[in-house]
């Protein structure tokens, strides 16, 4: 009777639940404190909750196939129109020296003609002293043409007039010499717009010595610059049928195809294009931009934005697909350039598959 109480009694102290104390964990709380929140499955895919999809604000299109113009994307850099700006150099060394309105500011607006500088001659001391000799030897000889002159139309009754008319010819050609030698030695080049623009570079310094050709002053049209890009494939330049250029986070701006170079440079093949409607607007000399060429052939693919294309953690290239209302899988693609803000999907995507074209940057990272 006493065995079977004891047995008793150890049997319900068994039962009896136990707690951890403070610090303690023994997993009573592993479940995630989200179980219902952006997750990704182990299939890769991501599940994703209506609510979540609002706050994250992604936004879905389906695609349809269609033909699209093969494109080709360029690297291309910003160059000045040469009938529409224009580089002011002197012809000769000397010191710069500024006009009454002082040197032209950058971004100044010049007209066509405008007086920019002057330059000054730097002439040695040997090529001065021996000019001023020859003006002094050109008056001498100036002189005594003019006294001749002067007894010729004093005789001009016995004397033949050829005589009086060569004399009178002589004394201007002197005069001549004379004004040419001392502009030489005195005169100043003057440095003028050779377009109407504004000024995009000034290298101009008051008092600063140049030498002849040096660059002084570039006056370019802002409205009317030129891109140029290198196609390493010879056969594009026959086959373009439009050019746009390209941007992340803007309408892609329209190009006009000026021509291409019949020779090479540096293994590649110069494209001259243009702006169509005000396309280069707000861009600088020297500024390295991107040209998609679409050609007049094409191919079967699919048009989506370039903002929903992501990389994996293999770096591949993806877009993220919508299977079912809170679910989104990931589809390798393989893409080509299309309008410089749209890409042609040629191939991982079917017809009617819904992409994800706002947001995906958060669905991507979903973990």
């Amino acid at each position: 009777m006493k065995r079977a109480l004891v047995t008793a009694l150890l049997g319900g102290l068994f039962l009896v639940p136990a707690w951890a104390g403070p610090g303690h964990d023994h997993g009573d709380e592993a479940a995630p404190v989200s179980a219902g929140g952006p997750q990704r499955q182990p299939d890769g895919s991501v599940f994703l909750p209506k609510a979540a999809q609002r706050q994250m604000e992604v936004r879905t299109v389906p695609v349809s196939g269609a033909e699209l113009p093969r494109s080709h994307e360029l690297q291309g850099v910003v160059v000045m129109d040469p009938n529409a700006g224009g580089k002011v150099q002197p012809i000769q060394a000397g010191r710069l020296v500024a006009p009454p309105q002082g040197l032209p500011n950058l971004g100044q607006r010049v007209q066509r003609g405008q007086l920019l500088a002057y330059v000054e001659p730097a002439a040695g001391a040997l090529e001065r002293s021996a000019q001023a000799a020859q003006v002094a030897e050109l008056k001498s000889l100036l002189g005594l043409a003019e006294k001749r002159q002067a007894r010729l139309k004093e005789l001009a009754d016995t004397v033949p007039r050829r005589e009086i008319e060569v004399a009178q010819a002589e004394v201007t050609g002197l005069q001549a010499r004379i004004g040419a030698l001392g502009q030489g030695l005195s005169g100043r080049e003057a440095l003028l717009a050779p377009v109407s623009g504004v000024i995009a570079a000034s290298n101009a310094v008051v008092g600063q010595v140049v030498d002849a050709r040096e660059l002084v002053f570039e006056v370019v049209d802002p409205k009317q610059l030129r891109i140029e890009a290198l196609a390493y494939d010879v056969a594009l330049a026959n086959d373009v049928g439009a050019a746009f250029l390209a941007s992340a986070d803007a309408q892609p701006q329209a190009l006009r195809f000026l021509g291409g170079a019949t020779r090479l440079r540096e293994q590649a093949l110069p494209l001259n294009f243009s702006g169509a409607n005000g396309g280069t607007s707000g861009l600088a000399l020297g500024q390295a931009v991107r040209v998609v060429v679409q050609s007049r052939s094409t191919v079967k693919a699919y048009a989506v934005p370039a903002k929903a294309l992501m990389k994996n953690p293999s770096n591949q290239t993806i877009v993220w697909v919508k299977q079912a209302p809170e679910r989104f899988v990931p589809k390798l693609v393989q893409v080509q350039a299309l309008d410089g803000v749209q890409v042609a999907v040629t191939q991982g995507l079917e017809e009617g598959d819904r992409v994800v074209v706002q947001g995906a940057t958060l669905v991507n990272q979903v973990r």
